[in-house]
C-alpha cells in the first residue's frame, strides 16, 4: 500500500458540498482550435455511448468518465488508449494478437465493448491508433447492451473521432521527436468553404497523423499513418449532413511478443534483466493494418422538441501477421525454446444504419424525453490461417533470429478457412422522467435479434459442415434512479443487465450479465472541485467452461462476478494549481468455472481471480503554472500485481510509473513540450501471455515536441 499513499493523498480534499456551477448546454458538434475545454472533471458535458436522451454526466444515474482533447493534450497520452488509462479503473495494452486488451470492473477481452464513434465493431480493429484524430474518450461501468448492443458485461470504451466543426479557419499542427527516433509529425485544419451568405453552408476538416519508431524493443520498427477528413453541410435551418472518411495503414517490423520468465515458474515470475530488449521473433516477422471507413450522418431538427439522427457506415479492414511467437526457457535457463510460427490474415468488413429519434414533452406536468430507433448490422469476418509447431533452440543472448519461411512446414500464400457472418437487427428505446427538480428515473430497453452463418472453405466433414446457422434474442434493459439532494450533489441507484452471444460455433444461448450500482457526483469548495464516487457488483452468468464429466466437451454453466468502488476528482487548489485523480477496488472472482490443466484433467478455479485483473488501479495528475507562459506537471499511475494463470499459482508484480513535463507558450498559438515518462526506468510488464512470457511497457523515454494551434 505504500506504493499507492501518492496516488490516494488526493481523496484528503473532499470536503463540504456547495455551490452549484451552472450548466451548460453542449452541441452535438465538438469545437476545437483556440476554444479548449476548462480542465478538469466536467459533469455538464454529454456522451452519446452512454445515453441518446442528451443528458449530462451529472445527470445519468451510472458510472460515466470521458478524457477529453484537452485531458488527452495535457496527460500526454499518445494513443487513444493511453487515454483511457487515464479513467478510472481501466487498464488497457496491445499485445500482439490481442489487438485491444482491456481490464475493467474484473472482466476482460470480449466482456468490454470497445466503440468507434458510437458503433460496436470487431474488436481486433481496438489497436491503438495515435491519438491525434481522436476528440475524446467515453467510457460507461457495468453491463450496457441496452445502450450499446451484446457483450458490454463489464463496461464500454467508445473512441470518437474529430469532425468537422462551423469554424470559419481552425489549424493546428505538431512535430515531435523521442527516444528509440519516435518521431510524430500532424496537422489538422477546419475550414469553411462557402460564401456566409450562401443558403447553404459547408465546412470540411483534415486531421493526418504520421509516426515512426524504431521501437524500445531490439529490430521492432513500426510506420503508421491515420487520416480522418470530414465534410459537415448546413442544407436548411434543420438539416445538416456530415460525410466522415478515415483511413488508418500501420507496418510493423519484427514485432515483440514478449519476453520468456525463467524457471521455477511459480510465484512471483521473473524475467532476466538483462535480456530485457531482446526480440526472440524472426527477423523478416510482421504486422500489417488497414482499415477504410465511410459514414454518412444526417441531423434533423423537426422541431423544438424533436430531433433525428441517422447513421449510415461501412468499413474493411485487413490484418496480417506473421512472427515465431512463442519464447520459454529450457528447465536450467541456458537455452530458449522458440514455437507457433503463425500465418494469418484477417479480413473484415461491417456495414450498418443506426437510426435514432428524441423527443421531448410533458406527462402529467412532468417533464420527459422519449430516445428510440433501431440498429442494422452486417458483420463479416474470414481467417486465413496456417500454424505450425516450428520448435527451435537459441542461446537467449547470442544467436541468429533467423527468417519465417526457412522454418519447417512454413509455406507462403493464404488458404481461406471459415467466414462468419453476423447480422443483427435491434430496437431500443430511453426515457428519462423528472419527477420534480429532485428526483428523476432513466429507464431503457433494447431488443436484439442476431444470426450467425459461418461458411467453411476447406474439407467438409461431420463435424465441420460446409454452413452452420445460429440465432439468438436477447432482451436487456436498465432502470437508474437520481435524487438531487443538493444543487451541487446527487446520489443514485441504478440496475443494468447485458447478454453476449457465445464465442466461435458454441451452440450455446447468450451469457448474461447484471448489475447493481449506487453512487454520487458533486461539487464541493465552492465549485473549485468536482468528484464521483460509484460502488457496484456485477454477475455474469453461464458462460462454456470445460465438462467435468467430458473433457472433450464445454458446458454454459460458467460463473463469475467482481464487485468494487471507483472514484475520481479533480480539484482547481489555487488558481494555478490543478489536481486531478482517481483510483479503483476490484474483487473479482470465478463463481463456477473448470478448466483441463497441462495434464488434461478437468480442475475448478472457483473462487480464483481472472488472469490480467488488477484490483487497484490508481492515477494522479498535477499541474501548476509557473507563469503565464511556462507550465510543468508531474503525474503517476499505480497497477497491482496480476495472475498469469486461472490456477493463481503465477504473478507478475505490481507497478508504479512517474512522468514530468515541462511546456513554454512562445507564442499565444505556440507551444514548446518537454515530456519524461516513466522517469524511474520501472521494468514492469503491461499484460502476462500465458505462455508465460511478460508484455514489457516502455522503459524511461523522453519526449520534445512543438505544437501550435491558431
Amino acid at each position: 500500500m505504500k506504493r499507492i499513499s501518492l496516488l490516494a493523498s488526493f481523496i484528503g480534499v473532499f470536503s463540504p458540498i456547495a455551490h452549484a456551477q451552472s450548466a451548460i448546454d453542449l452541441a452535438p458538434i465538438t469545437v476545437t482550435g483556440d476554444e479548449q475545454p476548462t480542465p478538469g472533471l466536467d459533469l455538464e458535458q454529454q456522451t452519446a455511448s452512454a445515453t441518446r436522451l442528451g443528458l449530462s454526466l451529472r445527470q445519468m444515474p451510472a458510472s460515466i468518465a470521458v478524457a477529453n482533447r484537452s485531458d488527452i493534450e495535457r496527460h500526454g497520452a499518445q494513443n487513444f488508449q493511453d487515454a483511457a488509462n487515464a479513467l478510472p479503473g481501466v487498464n488497457a495494452s496491445a499485445p500482439p494478437g490481442f489487438g485491444g486488451f482491456i481490464s475493467y470492473r474484473g472482466f476482460t477481452s470480449s466482456q468490454i465493448t470497445q466503440m468507434f464513434n458510437g458503433i460496436n465493431v470487431a474488436t481486433g480493429l481496438a489497436r491503438p491508433v495515435n491519438s491525434w484524430i481522436y476528440d475524446r474518450v467515453e467510457l460507461l461501468g457495468g453491463p450496457s447492451s441496452s445502450i450499446n448492443g451484446a457483450g458490454s458485461v463489464g463496461g464500454s470504451l467508445n473512441y470518437v473521432t474529430k469532425l468537422a466543426t462551423r469554424n470559419e479557419m481552425a489549424a493546428e499542427g505538431r512535430i515531435s521527436y523521442g527516444s528509440f527516433d519516435s518521431t510524430q509529425t500532424a496537422f489538422g485544419v477546419n475550414h469553411g468553404l462557402s460564401d456566409p451568405t450562401s443558403d447553404i453552408q459547408h465546412y470540411a476538416r483534415l486531421d493526418v497523423s504520421h509516426t515512426t519508431s524504431n521501437g524500445y524493443i531490439d529490430r521492432q520498427e513500426n510506420d503508421a499513418w491515420s487520416v480522418a477528413f470530414s465534410l459537415l453541410s448546413d442544407l436548411t435551418p434543420k438539416l445538416s449532413h456530415t460525410l466522415a472518411l478515415e483511413y488508418q495503414d500501420e507496418h510493423e517490423d519484427s514485432p515483440y511478443w514478449g519476453t520468456p520468465v525463467l524457471n521455477p515458474k511459480a510465484g512471483e515470475l521473473k524475467i532476466d534483466r538483462h535480456e530485457r530488449f531482446r526480440n526472440y521473433n524472426v527477423d523478416d516477422g510482421l504486422y500489417e493494418q488497414r482499415i477504410r471507413w465511410v459514414r454518412s450522418i444526417i441531423d434533423y431538427r423537426i422541431d423544438d422538441t424533436t430531433t433525428l439522427r441517422n447513421t449510415l457506415y461501412h468499413l474493411d479492414s485487413q490484418r496480417d501477421y506473421r512472427n515465431l511467437e512463442t519464447y520459454q526457457y529450457n528447465a536450467d535457463n541456458s537455452a530458449i525454446n522458440r514455437s507457433t510460427a503463425y500465418l494469418v490474415r484477417h479480413e473484415g468488413t461491417q456495414g450498418g444504419d443506426q437510426f435514432e429519434l428524441r423527443h421531448e414533452s410533458t406527462v402529467l406536468g412532468m417533464a420527459t424525453t422519449w430516445a428510440g430507433g433501431f440498429e442494422y448490422k452486417v458483420n463479416g469476418t474470414t481467417n486465413n490461417p496456417w500454424n505450425v509447431p516450428a520448435n527451435n533452440s537459441v542461446a537467449p543472448d547470442h544467436f541468429d533470429p533467423g527468417h519465417f519461411y526457412d522454418l519447417p512446414n512454413t509455406r507462403q500464400g493464404f488458404v481461406k478457412d471459415k467466414t462468419n457472418e453476423v447480422t443483427t437487427k435491434a430496437m431500443f428505446v430511453e426515457n428519462h422522467l423528472a419527477f420534480n427538480d429532485q428526483w428523476s428515473l432513466v429507464t431503457g430497453l433494447r431488443y436484439d435479434d442476431i444470426d450467425l452463418d459461418v461458411t467453411n472453405h476447406r474439407e467438409v466433414t461431420a463435424s465441420n459442415p460446409r454452413h452452420l446457422r445460429r440465432d439468438w434474442q436477447p432482451v436487456t434493459g436498465r432502470a437508474g434512479l437520481t435524487w438531487q439532494f443538493l444543487p451541487t450533489a446527487n446520489l443514485y441507484l441504478q440496475y443494468s443487465t447485458a447478454a453476449e452471444q457465445p464465442s466461435g460455433t458454441q451452440n450455446f444461448d447468450v451469457s448474461t450479465g447484471k448489475q447493481w450500482e449506487i453512487g454520487s457526483k458533486f461539487d464541493y469548495l465552492q465549485g473549485r472541485g468536482s468528484a464521483t464516487l460509484a460502488a457496484y457488483t456485477i454477475e455474469r452468468k453461464d458462460f462454456a467452461i470445460t465438462d467435468p464429466q467430458d473433457p472433450t466437451n464445454s458446458i454454459p454453466v460458467g460463473q463469475q462476478s467482481s464487485r468494487g468502488v471507483e472514484l475520481a476528482s479533480s480539484l482547481r487548489i489555487t488558481p494555478r494549481l490543478l489536481l486531478e485523480g482517481n483510483i479503483a477496488w476490484v474483487d473479482a472472482q470465478y463463481d463456477e468455472f473448470s478448466e483441463k490443466n497441462a495434464a488434461g484433467i478437468v480442475v475448478s478455479r472457483k473462487g480464483n481471480t481472472p488472469t490480467n485483473v488488477p484490483d487497484r488501479v490508481g492515477n494522479l495528475w498535477l499541474t501548476y503554472d509557473f507563469t503565464s507562459d511556462w507550465q510543468g506537471g508531474v503525474d503517476a499511475r499505480y497497477v497491482a500485481s496480476v495472475y498469469a494463470d486461472n490456477a493463481n499459482t503465477q504473478t507478475v508484480p505490481s507497478y508504479t510509473l512517474y512522468g514530468s513535463f515541462l511546456t513554454f507558450k512562445v507564442s499565444r498559438h505556440t507551444s514548446i513540450t518537454g515530456r519524461v515518462r516513466n522517469l524511474t526506468n520501472e521494468e514492469y510488464a503491461r499484460f502476462a501471455h500465458v505462455s508465460p512470457a511478460y508484455y514489457l511497457g516502455e522503459p524511461r523515454a523522453f519526449e520534445l515536441a512543438v505544437q501550435t494551434r491558431f
